[in-house]
């Protein structure tokens, strides 16, 4: 069965940090894209940060960079999202996805795993 499981996320403070998982099965990432996206309440989807499994390539939208880190483990198949620095505006579900290298969108999709940044 083809699968993204999150986890990690849960409630912190501003100035603070966690790290989301997204265990991936079913399938060989050596073909795919693995992204973080993120959706507020309110608000559209939002692309966060990328990672082509086969070479490691980065990319990260403009709010996030310099304090969220992408990164993969091989053998368990699992990407990472470091956040540190947290602010209010991060607050989201976020969510992580594949993407067949060479294909449009992103078309295996985990559950999301809520972040609030609250004092």
């Amino acid at each position: 069965q083809v699968q993204l499981v999150e986890s990690g996320g849960g409630l912190v403070q501003p100035g603070g940090s966690l790290r989301l998982s997204c265990a991936a099965s079913g399938f060989n990432l050596d073909y795919y894209s693995v992204g973080w996206f993120r959706q507020a309440p309110g608000q559209e989807r939002e692309f966060v940060a990328s990672m082509r499994w086969s070479n490691g390539d980065t990319y990260y939208s403009d709010s996030v960079k310099g304090r969220f880190t992408i990164s993969r483990e091989l053998r368990k198949n699992t990407v990472y999202l470091q956040m540190n620095s947290l602010e209010f505006e991060d607050t989201a579900v976020y969510y992580c996805a594949a993407q067949r290298v060479g294909a449009t969108q992103y078309d295996v999709w985990g559950e999301g795993t809520q972040v609030t940044v609250s004092s």
